[in-house]
């Protein structure tokens, strides 16, 4: 390595924008235990496997279908 850099001539980053976002999301237990295992066999990181599910959900304009039924 360098003692040092000269940075004077660098751009910004044209692809800042589409960088991931850290957000905090509160998932039950046996969601994040379900995708563990399931990254655990694909050998992949499990935040990285919801990341991908996530994406594929929101590219393909899947919505869950629920049936709210009232309490009795």
């Amino acid at each position: 390595m360098r003692k040092s850099y000269d940075f004077s001539q660098s751009k910004k980053n044209p692809y800042a924008g589409r960088l991931k976002k850290q957000v905090t999301i509160r998932l039950e237990e046996g969601t994040v235990a379900y995708f563990k295992d399931l990254a655990g066999e694909l050998g992949i990181p499990y935040q990285t496997l919801i990341n991908l599910y996530l994406r594929d959900c929101a590219s393909s304009g899947r919505r869950l279908n629920l049936a709210w039924k009232p309490e009795n």
